[in-house]
């Protein structure tokens, strides 16, 4: 390595905004903020490590800037920052440390000595900062030029329409049988014919990339040899992470090559975010960008100058900075509107409601800043609404703008399937959870339902095991939530048992069904439809390997899955009385029946005593279609047929007389999820007020047909 002068460098004063490295005026205009810093010289480093340094000398509202003249979109560079060393208050500024651009729209390289990277000499928090240069250790970023190949029209797809499919871009396309195999595990891979056809054929709407911002691996991880595969360690929020292009360099373009096939097809691209905390960790972690520039305006802080943390990661994004608050905004910007993206998905979204680390405000600058921007606000805006502390679960009390996963949601479904409470909770549920989402302004869509996700069991193994079984992750069975409210029917994990595996694949069914099902927008995992297993390991974050990647292998299970899945998401896209946008509320329909109505197995409708029982494990729901409250898209009302839907979660085969002829003459089975695809076994019309037998642990949907 070495390090040339600059005094033959005619640095002009160039701009402050945008922040990053922009080419312009036949150079490259660099602009970098710290309120901080002494000095800062941008470094521009060539294939052989040889670096060039250069001062910026202006300094704007905090942010240091210059156009260096004769720079080229490729050239990599990077950052070092002179300014106050100074852990008690909080200060790391380090010149031997080369920072990634925080506004870098590329970074090429990993960390390669952990060592080198650690801004300090001794201990974290001592007095004297690392004399270690950095420069061949860490990532480098990469002057990008802007544009790239066209996104499409965005499908905007009404929320009440929507089928998330949440998916990893290595995982999904890593062992498709049909996909070259330079393009497995690729933003390109997700492009092929034979993916979108998967995704067309399923019926999905919209997918949910797991984290594709630039991230780096964990010390921890670094030091066991291990890779944080899911993502959550971000490094830069605007670089599409480069270990997911076919061709090194190229991450920019495949992603907007991949957008656009997406778009092509009418489906979405949702993107899960991670604003709340970085790859640097806790003190005791890296110094690769934010640290080195200004920790106390990145990163939350006490009043002692100490990180802070209520992620579980090691730091938290202080959402009460300015600086903060402009890196996310523009951030969010760039990705929707140069990258065409739809929607984010905040992982741990409560942050970004805390500043200074209090109470949550869902007025906060941070959010208010995302929910009125005119780019974001056209946005599908999905809250993960927790963090790591209690004072972090807000399930309920984001604002207007905000969908929220719903984990009370999964939680119930789970419960009422495995036979562990009643019906109360489960009627808010499954009629879109008006108990959480009524009083804010918000509609019954916002609440994102789901019964797993990337993070726990998936839904095969949520039949299959009790327990989690983490000894590959290499933390002794340590890590991950011991609340999976699973049930293995009998036998931990796989078994040959013909009546286990049958309970099993019938039980996957009924949360699949009640799932789609319900109102709200329906979420569910990449593989979940393939009958895809993890052996029971609920944090698969750091498997890189079969156990986290979709078996494209047919079998029995996966056949029969698949088919099922199919039939059941195009049942709701094709009903919109099962999607409405609107809560019920009892009114009176134009065929003069309430909207909604719970019924007993004896086709009666449920009485306030029956609420408080909690061994009853049946629950039958009427939904009137002759005004379900959904549009098409031109704003019309559309009417459907009226539905039943019966559930029955006890174990014994139960006798069910169907409601009078006020609710319907005839009564069509639709859906039965004893059949393994979920056509019913019978599908001859039940007259008003018969019986029929439901076998134990099932679900079946009968159509009331609306007169022609």
């Amino acid at each position: 390595m070495a390090t040339h002068p600059t005094s033959d460098v005619q640095v002009l004063a160039g701009r402050p905004f945008p922040l990053g490295a922009h080419p312009e005026a036949g150079g490259v205009r660099f602009a970098v903020a710290s309120t901080v810093a002494e000095r800062v010289e941008v470094c521009l480093v060539d294939d052989d490590l040889r670096e060039r340094r250069i001062e910026l000398t202006e300094r704007t509202f905090g942010v240091w800037h210059g156009l260096v003249p004769g720079v080229t979109p490729g050239q990599k560079y990077g950052f070092r920052i002179h300014g106050p060393y100074d852990p008690e208050a909080g200060l790391r500024c380090n010149p031997a440390k080369l920072l990634v651009d925080p506004y870098a729209r590329r970074i090429s390289g990993t960390v390669t000595d952990m060592e080198a990277a650690y801004g300090y000499a001794d201990e974290p928090d001592g007095p004297e900062p690392s004399a270690v240069d950095s420069l061949g250790s860490v990532p480098l970023s990469v002057v990008t030029s802007p544009g790239g190949p066209d996104t499409g029209v965005k499908p905007e797809v009404p929320f009440e329409e929507t089928v998330i499919y949440e998916l990893h871009v290595k995982g999904f396309t890593q062992q498709h049988p049909d996909l070259p195999e330079h393009l497995r595990g690729t933003y390109l891979g997700l492009a092929h014919p034979a993916v979108i056809d998967h995704l067309i054929r399923l019926g999905v709407t919209s997918v949910e990339l797991l984290p594709v911002h630039a991230f780096a691996d964990e010390p921890s991880l670094v030091r066991a040899g291990r890779h944080n595969y899911w993502g959550y360690s971000p490094l830069g929020y605007f670089a599409p992470h480069a270990g997911y292009a076919s061709e090194p360099g190229r991450e920019v373009e495949e992603f907007r090559t991949m957008v656009a096939a997406m778009h092509a097809a009418g489906i979405e691209v949702i993107v899960d975010v991670v604003y709340n905390h970085t790859c640097e960790g806790g003190p005791d972690g890296p110094t690769l960008s934010f640290r080195g520039y200004e920790a106390t305006a990145y990163y939350l802080h006490d009043e002692q100058g100490n990180m802070a943390d209520i992620t579980g990661c090691g730091n938290t994004l202080e959402a009460g900075s300015p600086t903060v608050v402009r890196l996310i905004t523009d951030s969010l910007r760039y990705w929707t509107t140069e990258l065409g993206v739809d929607g984010f998905r905040f992982d741990l979204a409560s942050t970004l409601g805390r500043p200074g680390g209090g109470p949550f405000d869902a007025s906060s600058a941070m959010l208010t800043a995302i929910a009125q921007d005119p780019d974001l606000a056209r946005c599908k805006l999905i809250a993960e609404p927790w963090d790591a502390t209690g004072e972090g679960y807000k399930v309920g009390y984001f604002g207007a703008q905000w969908a929220e996963w719903n984990g009370i949601y999964r939680d119930t479904v789970r419960d009422f399937w495995r036979g562990a409470s009643g019906v109360d909770d489960l009627a808010f549920r499954l009629s879109g959870s008006s108990d959480l989402y009524d009083h804010t302004l918000r509609r019954p869509w916002q609440s994102i339902n789901f019964v797993d996700a990337h993070d726990g069991f998936t839904l095969r193994d949520l039949v299959s095991y009790d327990a989690k079984h983490n000894e590959a992750n290499g933390e002794d069975n340590r890590d991950g939530t011991n609340d999976n409210r699973s049930w293995n029917h009998g036998v931990e994990g796989e078994t040959d048992d013909p009546a286990i595996v049958s309970l099993r694949r019938r039980q996957a069914r009924n949360m699949f069904a009640t799932l789609m099902l319900s109102t709200g927008t329906p979420m569910f995992v990449a593989g979940d439809e393939r009958w895809r297993t993890q052996g029971g390991n609920n944090n698969a974050y750091c498997l890189d390997d079969p156990t986290s990647w979709v078996d494209w292998t047919p079998s029995e299970g996966s056949e029969e899955m698949l088919a099922f899945a199919r039939r059941v998401i195009h049942l709701r896209a094709g009903s919109p009385a099962l999607r409405q946008p609107e809560f019920f509320d009892g009114r009176t329909t134009p065929s003069g029946r309430p909207d909604l109505i719970w019924l007993r197995p004896d086709g009666q409708e449920l009485a306030d005593e029956d609420w408080q029982d909690p061994e009853r494990r049946t629950l039958g729901m009427w939904i009137d279609g002759s005004n379900s409250q959904s549009r098409t898209r031109e704003g019309e009302l559309l009417t459907d047929h009226s539905w039943l839907l019966l559930m029955h979660a006890g174990a014994e085969p139960l006798q069910v007389t169907l409601p009078d002829r006020e609710f319907g003459e005839t009564f069509e089975p639709v859906l039965d999820t004893r059949s393994p695809d979920g056509a019913p076994t019978d599908e001859e019309p039940l007259a008003a007020g018969s019986s029929l037998t439901m076998v134990g642990r099932s679900l079946l949907l009968l159509k009331a047909p609306r007169a022609i």
